[in-house]
């Protein structure tokens, strides 16, 4: 290429900068104005969620309704900038709306997992079977609740593991929600030899359960032999407590029924197998 040629092509781009002058600015404007409003709106969505999560706080709200309006709202409110953005560029959004509603159609019939989570995500923040901090049971795991989210619930274990569950295994499953009553009721099973005295038995284990404070005894109290087992009299030992306190006084009561039936030669039967040799 010669210097004619250069200059000749510099000529004609500078031509068509002057010529599309007006345009370009356009273009500029409308482009660094997008970027304002992409950026206003993000900053919006964070205030404005963050502005309801301290709102729905101060209402005592619970944490897993607060988490899931404050989320659908912050993306709510992104989307409606996006879609304001491609407007201030020249993209037509009508159409683009349109493709978007198509696509979600057949997006939807594909994930219809991620969809049924959704739908169980409502109707686990509506209904509420399951709170933030509450221990329950679902299925085969069990754990703290530590969030509900859009499409899964996150469980703390009592041996520190994180289990994430899908909404819809959730929502189809049965939820035993153990901490949410105040009081939980125990029972023990005791098993002792056929030949104790069963009034004695019994005297030995109830005065071990009237001597622990932290059994609420107005709840009542069961002492009964329920069970004639195949090697052993099988007590039964039923008391109210709170929650807090459920475990703890079983573990006591275990250690303690185990002392009190020793000291008084009364023998706690376990399987054994007696083999005989014949010649």
């Amino acid at each position: 290429m010669n210097t004619k040629d250069v200059t000749d092509t510099l000529d004609q781009a500078t031509g068509w900068l002057v010529k599309n002058e007006d345009l370009i600015i356009d273009y500029v404007v409308d482009f660094a104005v997008a970027i304002l409003i992409l950026f206003i709106g993000l900053m919006i969505a964070k205030w404005v969620s963050r502005g309801i999560s301290r709102m729905l706080s101060l209402r005592k709200i619970d944490i897993t309704i607060s988490s899931f309006i404050t989320a659908m709202v912050r993306y709510t409110i992104i989307a409606f900038t996006l879609i304001a953005v491609l407007g201030k560029v020249g993209i037509q959004t009508t159409s683009i709306i349109a493709v978007l509603g198509a696509a979600g159609l057949a997006v939807g019939l594909a994930l219809q997992g991620s969809l049924s989570n959704f739908a169980a995500g409502v109707l686990l923040v509506i209904f509420r079977p399951l709170k933030a901090g509450e221990y329950v049971k679902v299925g085969s795991v069990e754990g703290t609740v530590t969030h509900v989210e859009i499409f899964s619930t996150t469980l703390l274990s009592s041996d520190g593991h994180t289990i994430i569950i899908p909404n819809s295994n959730i929502i189809k499953d049965n939820i035993v929600n153990i901490s949410r009553e105040p009081h939980r009721r125990t029972d023990i099973i005791v098993g002792v030899a056929y030949d104790s005295d069963i009034d004695e038995v019994k005297n030995i284990l109830g005065n071990i359960v009237a001597a622990e404070s932290r059994i609420l005894h107005d709840k009542g109290v069961t002492i009964q032999l329920n069970e004639m087992g195949a090697s052993s009299l099988n007590y039964i030992v039923r008391f109210w407590t709170t929650n807090a306190d459920a475990f703890v006084v079983r573990w006591n009561l275990l250690e303690q029924f185990k002392r009190a039936l020793d000291q008084n030669n009364i023998g706690i039967p376990f399987p054994q197998m007696d083999i005989y040799l014949h010649e």
